[in-house]
């Protein structure tokens, strides 16, 4: 192959040509990308939605309602005098009776785990757990006391 003579100014290039790019021209995208993209990012923003509202709840019922609730439920209610027992050895057992006052019906509950210095009689509480033989057994380290001076309103004098 005969090599070509170069013309005065002229440059010798180093590598073969090739195509230029062109910056206007875009390359052509596969659209099934942007629809499973979107459609993942739909399915998302529907799960979060429904477990901010709906989704992993646990009821909150007082004891003359718990006859009626199956599994785990959140009891809250008024510490009732005669309460006894360890909460670390075989557990505290206390009464509780309705917040309102509404009903006199009264439900036993046992519990294990850490006790507020809050806790004594007449005092509201909230306790995770279910209903077993008629005993509310309370799941460990979830027993939480109401301060009352939050929710009392103020004295006017």
């Amino acid at each position: 192959m005969a090599k070509r003579a170069l013309c005065p100014g002229e440059a010798r290039s180093a590598k073969p040509s090739q195509p230029s790019y062109d910056p206007g021209m875009a390359r052509k995208r596969n659209p099934a990308r942007l629809v499973v993209a979107l459609s993942v990012a739909a399915v998302l923003a529907v799960f979060l939605l429904y477990t901010s509202i709906a989704g992993g709840g646990t009821p909150s019922v007082s004891p003359s309602e718990l006859g009626a609730q199956k599994g785990v439920v959140s009891l809250a209610g008024r510490v009732q005098p005669g309460y006894k027992g360890d909460s670390y050895g075989d557990g505290l057992r206390f009464r509780l009776r309705d917040i309102k006052g509404g009903s006199t019906k009264t439900v036993t509950v046992v519990y294990t785990g850490s006790v507020s210095d809050q806790f004594r009689a007449g005092r509201e509480v909230s306790v995770k757990g279910e209903l077993r033989n008629g005993t509310f057994v309370a799941v460990k380290d979830s027993l939480v006391t109401k301060c009352p001076s939050k929710y009392t309103a103020k004295k006017s004098t």
